[in-house]
C-alpha cells in the first residue's frame, strides 16, 4: 500500500489506484494521513467533518465511514475485524503509515537528508534532496476536498510546511549557487501563492541567479501589481531588496559565511547604479553573519545581537505535564531546523495560568533556539484597557536584535518587513503574551522556518489557527492532584498534611483556578499561624461573591482580572454573560441560551461565540457551554449591579418556559401515551427546540438530564410551581423507560409538593399519578396504590376521562405485578370502556394489549390471542413503535403458552428490536428475560444463556433485584450442552 496526501488523496495497492471512496471517506482519509501516523481524536474527526453543527448521530456515522475505509483498504476484511492499516487508538483512529508508505513522511525524511547534506558540505546532494522533497507535492493538500474544510488548521499547517520548505530550499540553493533544479517548482508554487512576498522574493532572486534578469524583473512587477490591486499595499522591504538585486546584471553567489543570496547579503561587486535606483545606499535587507555586523532595512549597520528577554520562570510551577509534552513533541529532538515556524496559541479563561505556562515552556526549550528569545506583553487585556500597538512591539524587537533606534523605519509595514528580514535564517523563540486579537499578532510573526512562537490570549485567535496554521492549546483547570501540589509548593507539604480536609475544601472553593489558588496561598503564607480550616471557613463565608479573592494588586485580584475580559465584550454579549449566572447549570445548550436572553438562536450563536473567544464560557462539547464557578459568581455580581430584578425574573421565566415546552415536544416525539395537559403560552423571546423524532428526543434528554435535575428543584425553590409539576409530568416516561428510577421518585415528590401549593385539583391528580408510577418502579407498592386511588378520585371529580382511564390502567399494572391478575383484568376492562366511550384509539390499543396479556397469565392463551392481535394492528396503524413492541411481547407470551416456541421467539425478537430502537432499557431487559425463557424451552441453550446474561447486565444498573431473579435460571443451564 502507498498513500498520498500531498495533493488529492490517493491510495495505491501494488501500483494500482484504489478509489478513495465518497467525499466524506476521502475527507476522513485526508485527515488521518495529515496526522502522519499519529492518532486523531474522535471529536477532531467530527469537528472537521461537520464543523460546529454535527448531527446527533455523528459518532455512529464516523464509525460507519471508518468501517468503509477499512474495507476499501482491505477488501477481504471481516466486518468486525480491526485490520492492518486503520486502527483504533487513544479515543480516536490512527493510520499505521511510515516513510515507505506515506508521501508526507517521505517529504519530511528527504528534508532531513537535505539539511544533513548541507551541514556535511555536500551542496549538490542537499539541493537534489530538496528538489525531490518538493517534487512530491502535486497540489495543495485540500485539492479535491469540500470547500468548507479547505481552510482547516490541520490542512493549512501542511501547506505552510510546504511553503516553509520551499523557502528553505531556495535559500540553500541560492547560497550554493545551484538554483536551476528548484526553479520550475518555485515558480509553480509562487503562482499558487501570489501574495506570499517572501516566496515571490525568492523567485525573483532565483530567476536572477540563473541569468533570467528580464524574467526576474517581470516577476517582481507582477507581484507588485497584484499586491497593489488586491491588498492596496506596496511591496515589503524583502521583495524590494530582491528587485534591487535583480537590477544588477551579473549575479554573484554569496559566500558560505553570508546569509542566503538576496535574502540578506549584498554582492561585493554591486555598484552605484543599483544603489541609485532607490536613491539610497545599500540593498535594504542585509542579514549579517553571526557575531558580525550587517545592514538593516535603511542601510544602517546593525549588530548581530542574541536577545534573552524571557521573564523569570516560576520556581513553584506545577502540573501542565501533558500540555508541555505536547508542544515539545512538535519540535525536532536534535539540532535540526524545524520544517516550519511553529506557532502555539495558548488560550483559556482569565487566571488559568497562560502566561505562567508560556514562560515556563519557553525556559524549557530555550536551548533549542540559539539565536535568542524575544518577549513582549501586548497588554491586550489589562487595567489600562490600552493594548500595545504592534508597530511599537516590533520597534522593541528590532532594537533587541541590534538595530539602532535612529534607523528603525516608520510605519508598521516597513518595520514588519525589516523584522522578518532580520529573523531570516535565525532560530528564535518568540513569546507574544496577552494578545488582544489576530491583528495585533500577525505582524509579529517571522516569515521563515526555524522559530517557535508562543502566543497567549484570552481570545481564541481562531483566524491565526485557520490562516497561519497555528496550533491551539486551550488550558483547562488544574486537576485536583495538581491543585494540591500547587498549594504544597507555596505552603509546605507538612502544613497541608495536618489539615487534609481543609485543603480539599480550599481547592474546591477556588474552583481549581490557579489565580484563585495563588491568592489564597499567598494569604495563608503571610499568616503562617492561621490554621487552614480558618482559611477554608473564610472562603465558605464569602461564597456567592469574590471578596475572598480580592487583592490590592489588580493583577492578582480575581474580580479585576475577570473585568479585563468583560470590558472587551460588546454590550449584548456582556448582557448574555450576566444572564448566564441565572441558569442553574451544570451547562447550557445554545437554544436554551437564546431563550434565556430572549434573542433568536442565530444571534445567540454569535454572542456565545464572542464569550467563548474571550474564554468567559467554555464550549466543552459541541453546542454546549459551561461557566466556571468563580466566573458565575462574577456574572451574578454584575447582574445584580446592572440588570433590574424584573429583567432577571423575566429571564428566569424564559429559561423555564424553554425547558418546559421543549420537554413537552420531546415527550410527544418519544411516546404517544402522554396524558394531555394544557401548557401556558411561552414568554415572548422563548425558542423551544424542535424535537422531530424519538431519536432526537432521546438525545435531547440524555444531554439535558443533568441540567433538568437542577432546573426542576430550582423552579420549585423559586416559587414556579406550575413549571415544576408540568416539567416532571413531561419527563416521566424518559426517567421510567431509561432506568433513572431514584431520580424519578425524587422529582415526583417535588412535583407533588408544588401541585399541593397551587391548590389545583388537576395538577394534584397528575402529581399523584406520577408519584404512584415512580413508587411502582421502586416496589413501594402500598404507596403506589395509595397515590393511584387519590389520583383516580381527583380525575373522576374533574371529569377528566383520559386521566381517569390512564389511572385505572396503572392500577391494573400494579395489580398484575403483585400477582392479582383478576383484579388487574377488571381494572383494564374498566379502562377500555372509558377509552371506547371517548373514542381514544391509542388508549384502546394499550388496554386491549393488557387484557390479552392478562388472559395469558390466567391460563387462557386462546382467549388472549385476538386481543393481542387487535392491539398490534391498532399500534401499527397509529405508528406507535413502543406500543407495537409491547404488543409483540404479549403475542410472544401467548405463543409461548401455546407451545409455539419459534413463533414466540420471533415475536420477542421483533419486540426487542423496537424497544432497542426506542432506547427503552427497562423493557429491553424484560424482553431479553422472556426471550431467554423461550430459547431455553426450545433447547437453544447457548442463545438462552446470552439473552439472560444481557438482561442481567441491564438490570444490574436499573433494577438489581430483577437481576437476582434471573441469575438462578442462568446458573441452571448445563454448560456441557451449551457447547453443542
Amino acid at each position: 500500500m502507498y498513500f498520498s496526501v500531498l495533493g488529492p488523496v490517493r491510495v495505491r495497492r501494488d501500483d494500482v489506484e484504489v478509489p478513495a471512496g465518497a467525499p466524506q471517506q476521502r475527507l476522513l482519509l485526508a485527515l488521518l494521513l495529515a496526522h502522519a501516523g499519529q492518532p486523531v481524536p474522535l471529536d477532531e474527526i467530527i469537528e472537521v467533518m461537520w464543523g460546529q453543527d454535527p448531527p446527533a448521530s455523528a459518532v455512529n456515522i464516523v464509525h460507519r465511514h471508518v468501517g468503509m475505509v477499512r474495507r476499501l483498504l482491505e477488501p477481504g476484511l471481516p466486518r468486525m475485524a480491526a485490520g492492518r492499516w486503520l486502527l483504533p487508538e487513544s479515543g480516536g483512529y490512527r493510520l499505521d503509515v511510515g516513510v515507505e508508505t506515506l508521501d508526507l513522511l517521505a517529504f519530511r525524511h528527504l528534508l532531513t537528508q537535505a539539511r544533513e547534506a548541507g551541514r556535511d558540505g555536500r551542496p549538490e546532494r542537499a539541493v537534489e534532496r530538496y528538489a525531490e522533497a518538493l517534487g512530491l507535492w502535486r497540489a495543495p493538500t485540500t485539492a479535491g476536498l469540500p470547500a468548507e474544510v479547505q481552510g482547516h488548521a490541520v490542512f493549512a499547517a501542511l501547506d505552510r510546511e510546504r511553503l516553509a520548505a520551499a523557502k528553505e530550499a531556495a535559500d540553500a540553493a541560492l547560497r550554493y549557487g545551484l538554483v536551476a533544479p528548484l526553479l520550475p517548482g518555485l515558480q509553480r508554487l509562487a503562482d499558487e501563492h501570489p501574495l506570499d512576498e517572501p516566496l515571490q522574493s525568492r523567485v525573483v532572486l532565483a530567476l536572477w541567479a540563473t541569468g533570467h534578469q528580464a524574467a526576474a524583473l517581470e516577476a517582481y512587477e507582477r507581484a507588485r501589481a497584484r499586491l497593489a490591486d488586491e491588498l492596496g499595499v506596496d511591496p515589503s522591504p524583502e521583495l524590494r531588496a530582491a528587485h534591487l538585486r535583480a537590477l544588477n546584471a551579473r549575479p554573484v553567489p554569496a559566500t558560505p559565511d553570508e546569509g542566503p543570496a538576496g535574502v540578506g547579503t549584498a554582492p561585493a561587486h554591486e555598484g552605484s547604479g543599483a544603489r541609485a535606483a532607490e536613491g539610497r545606499g545599500g540593498d535594504g535587507s542585509t542579514t549579517p553573519a553571526a557575531g558580525g555586523r550587517g545592514r538593516d532595512g535603511s542601510g544602517a549597520p546593525v549588530a548581530r545581537a542574541v536577545p534573552a528577554q524571557l521573564p523569570v520562570d516560576l520556581a513553584a510551577f506545577v502540573g501542565r505535564r501533558h500540555e508541555l509534552a505536547r508542544v515539545v513533541s512538535l519540535l525536532p529532538g536534535d539540532e535540526r531546523v524545524p520544517p516550519a515556524t511553529e506557532i502555539q496559541v495558548i488560550g483559556g479563561m482569565a487566571g488559568i495560568g497562560k502566561t505562567t505556562l508560556a514562560v515556563h515552556l519557553a525556559h524549557q526549550v530555550a536551548h533549542r533556539f540559539p539565536d535568542g528569545q524575544l518577549y513582549v506583553n501586548l497588554r491586550g487585556f489589562g487595567p489600562s484597557g490600552t493594548a500595545v500597538d504592534p508597530a511599537e512591539a516590533i520597534r522593541g524587537f528590532l532594537q533587541a536584535l541590534g538595530t539602532d533606534q535612529r534607523h528603525v523605519p516608520a510605519g508598521l509595514e516597513a518595520r514588519s518587513g525589516l523584522y522578518r528580514t532580520l529573523l531570516s535564517g535565525r532560530r528564535m523563540l518568540i513569546v507574544l503574551d496577552n494578545a488582544r486579537d489576530v491583528g495585533q499578532v500577525r505582524p509579529l510573526l517571522p516569515g521563515t522556518a526555524g522559530c517557535l512562537v508562543l502566543v497567549t490570549s484570552r481570545d481564541r485567535l481562531s483566524g491565526l489557527v485557520a490562516r497561519d496554521g497555528a496550533r491551539p492549546l486551550t488550558l483547562d483547570l488544574l486537576s485536583g492532584t495538581d491543585a494540591r501540589e500547587f498549594l504544597a509548593r507555596r505552603l509546605g507539604e507538612a502544613r497541608l498534611a495536618r489539615e487534609p480536609r481543609a485543603v480539599e475544601d480550599i481547592v474546591e472553593r477556588c474552583g481549581r483556578l490557579p489565580l484563585a489558588l495563588a491568592i489564597v496561598a499567598a494569604r495563608a503564607a503571610m499568616n503562617p499561624t492561621f490554621p487552614l480550616t480558618a482559611v477554608a471557613a473564610e472562603l465558605r463565608a464569602t461564597a456567592g461573591h469574590l471578596d475572598a479573592f480580592a487583592d490590592p494588586d489588580a493583577a492578582a485580584d480575581v474580580r479585576a482580572v475577570f473585568s479585563w475580559s468583560y470590558r472587551a465584550l460588546s454590550p449584548d454579549a456582556a448582557r448574555l454573560f450576566r444572564l448566564l449566572s441565572l441558569h442553574p447549570g451544570p451547562d447550557i445548550a445554545l437554544p436554551a441560551t437564546a431563550s434565556l436572553a430572549g434573542v433568536p438562536v442565530r444571534r445567540a450563536r454569535s454572542l456565545t461565540a464572542e464569550l467563548a473567544h474571550a474564554h468567559l464560557v467554555t464550549e466543552h462539547v459541541s453546542g454546549r457551554y459551561v461557566l466556571h464557578d468563580l466566573l458565575r459568581v462574577y456574572a451574578a455580581e454584575l447582574a445584580d449591579a446592572h440588570d433590574p430584578p424584573e429583567e432577571q425574573a423575566a429571564a428566569r421565566r424564559r429559561n423555564l418556559d424553554h425547558y418546559l415546552h421543549t420537554a413537552h415536544a420531546a415527550a410527544r416525539s418519544y411516546t404517544k401515551t402522554l396524558v394531555p395537559v394544557q401548557l401556558p403560552r411561552a414568554e415572548p423571546g422563548v425558542t423551544p427546540e424542535a424535537v422531530a423524532d424519538h431519536r432526537r428526543a432521546l438525545a435531547w434528554f440524555h444531554d439535558e438530564r443533568p441540567v433538568l435535575l437542577e432546573v426542576i428543584p430550582g423552579a420549585a425553590a423559586g416559587g414556579h410551581h406550575r413549571h415544576t409539576w408540568q416539567l416532571v409530568w413531561a419527563l416521566e416516561f424518559f426517567f421510567d423507560r431509561l432506568g433513572h428510577w431514584d431520580e424519578a421518585l425524587a422529582l415526583a415528590r417535588t412535583a407533588m409538593d408544588s401541585a399541593a401549593r397551587l391548590h389545583d385539583p388537576t395538577a394534584l391528580a397528575h402529581a399523584h399519578r406520577g408519584l404512584a408510577r415512580a413508587c411502582n418502579l421502586l416496589r413501594r407498592d402500598d404507596d403506589s396504590r395509595t397515590h393511584l386511588r387519590l389520583a383516580l378520585e381527583l380525575f373522576r371529580q374533574a371529569g377528566d376521562v383520559n386521566g381517569h382511564a390512564s389511572t385505572l390502567h396503572y392500577l391494573g399494572f400494579l395489580a398484575e405485578r403483585l400477582g392479582h391478575n383478576e383484579e388487574a383484568l377488571r381494572s383494564s376492562e374498566q379502562a377500555l370502556a372509558l377509552y371506547e366511550a371517548a373514542d381514544d384509539r391509542l388508549g384502546q390499543a394499550m388496554t386491549l394489549n393488557s387484557i390479552g396479556y392478562l388472559h395469558g397469565l390466567l391460563g387462557h392463551p386462546g382467549t388472549a390471542l385476538p386481543f393481542c392481535r387487535q392491539a398490534l394492528r391498532l399500534f401499527q396503524e397509529l405508528d406507535d413503535p413502543h406500543g407495537e413492541a409491547a404488543a409483540w411481547d404479549s403475542l410472544g407470551h401467548t405463543h409461548y403458552q401455546l407451545g409455539e416456541l419459534q413463533e414466540a421467539i420471533s415475536c420477542y425478537l421483533s419486540s426487542l428490536d423496537l424497544f432497542r430502537a426506542q432506547g427503552s432499557r427497562r423493557f429491553e431487559a424484560v424482553i431479553l428475560d422472556h426471550l431467554g425463557d423461550a430459547r431455553h424451552e426450545a433447547g437453544e441453550l447457548d442463545a438462552a444463556r446470552h439473552a439472560w446474561q444481557d438482561a442481567i447486565t441491564l438490570y444490574r444498573e436499573i433494577d438489581p433485584p430483577a437481576a437476582d431473579r434471573i441469575r438462578p435460571k442462568l446458573a441452571a443451564v448445563p454448560r456441557q450442552r451449551s457447547a453443542r
